[in-house]
């Protein structure tokens, strides 16, 4: 695949099939890296300036066109998802004890802050077994309506399987308490599998990054933010003021997205971000596209391992069904620990979550490369 060449494309480079998690970035990420720079010098107090009214309204319609957002403006930045998890989490009653409905398979951006406010009993979390996946769905949208929760949080792909959730807007609809804030996860999903939030715009929060199938790295979070949900979050930065129409008598915030911003932070991944969106179009590169393409180098790798020559198969697959999968493969073994650490030893990255062998395959690779990958596991 052209455009990696300074990632995947030098000789002696490791055989990297963890794209679900470290994604190389596209050459043209170096350009903007420099740019960012070169703006920071040339522009100095100002970068500011050009940050807000260019860069920053670029990413966001870059967002918005992902998701089908209607509106733009409703997408704030920041440097990492857990920030916009601690806005979330400000934006809970005081007076008694908030009530949140998760899964027991969120990452831990969200799991270790829950479960710590959980032990302080600052919070009271009911969590929904993901397994068995087919029922999944209906057991989450069960206990949504039963209502008197403050926060329903879950992930559109789940991060230790790749479960794929098809049924959002039920999800989301069977919310009876129109004042309950909603947050979708998708840092897993975001450009790995299409997805169209427009019907939920108006309703749930989405967070996610650049990091994974964005291919943009670091410092490059987002939030979208339906309007009149979290209007004041008592976690805030001064970010949050500047799109600010009044002051009344308080703390000012903006009634876009902006009032989720936290404070200074590296903009450098917004450049890389925006750099890789224009070539993917440039390329005709579409989300369906490259999920397709990935598609296919799962196949050959799953055809490749055969049947027990290797150290994980099919059957050992936490989904099966490939429209109800992420863009990674997720296999069952106690050994998952064992079999990454021995494929690391030998340059093959793919990594693991518990006796989860998580395996991912990105625009980069080839068929070539997924019967490297099998060769790589047999016994």
């Amino acid at each position: 695949m052209n455009g990696f060449a300074l990632s995947v494309g030098r000789a002696g480079a490791p055989l990297h099939c963890a794209a679900h998690s470290h994604h190389p970035w596209p050459d043209v990420s170096y350009d903007a890296h420099v740019a960012a720079w070169q703006d920071a010098a040339r522009l100095l107090d100002r970068k500011w300036d050009h940050v807000f009214d260019t860069v920053i309204p670029k990413a966001q319609t870059h967002v918005a066109r992902q998701l089908h957002l209607p509106d733009p403006a409703t997408v704030a930045f920041g440097p990492n998802t857990h920030g916009f998890v601690l806005r979330l989490l400000s934006c809970l009653p005081t007076a008694r004890r908030p009530r949140i409905l998760t899964t027991g398979s969120e990452f831990l951006s969200f799991a270790r802050q829950a479960a710590r406010l959980e032990e302080d009993g600052r919070i009271e979390v009911t969590r929904v077994a993901t397994e068995p996946f087919e029922t999944f769905e209906a057991r989450f949208a069960d206990a949504a309506r039963k209502g008197g929760y403050d926060l329903v949080f879950l992930s559109h792909v789940f991060f230790d399987s790749g479960f794929r959730v098809n049924a959002l807007e039920e999800i989301v609809r069977a919310v009876p308490d129109s004042e309950t804030l909603i947050a979708v996860d998708g840092y897993h999903g975001f450009m790995a599998v299409p997805t169209d939030f427009s019907a939920l715009a108006d309703r749930a929060f989405y967070l996610a990054g650049g990091y994974k199938f964005a291919m943009s790295g670091e410092n490059v979070c987002f939030l979208h933010c339906p309007p009149g949900y979290g209007a004041r979050p008592r976690d805030t930065g001064w970010y949050a003021g500047f799109s600010a129409l009044g002051h009344g008598g308080g703390v000012a915030y903006g009634t876009d997205g902006s009032r989720f911003f936290g404070s200074t932070f590296d903009v450098s991944g917004l450049y890389r971000f925006n750099a890789v969106q224009d070539w993917l179009a440039r390329e005709q590169m579409s989300v369906a596209s490259m999920l397709d393409h990935g598609r296919g180098i799962e196949r050959a790798f799953l055809d490749a391992l055969g049947d027990g020559k290797a150290r994980v198969g099919r059957s050992q697959l936490t989904v099966t069904d490939e429209n109800r999968r992420g863009r990674f493969l997720a296999f069952r073994t106690r050994e998952a620990g064992a079999i990454a650490a021995d494929l690391n030893a030998r340059d093959v990255i793919v990594d693991h979550r518990g006796d989860r062998l998580r395996i991912g395959f990105g625009i980069y690779h080839d068929a070539r490369d997924a019967v490297r990958m099998a060769e790589a596991l047999r016994w």
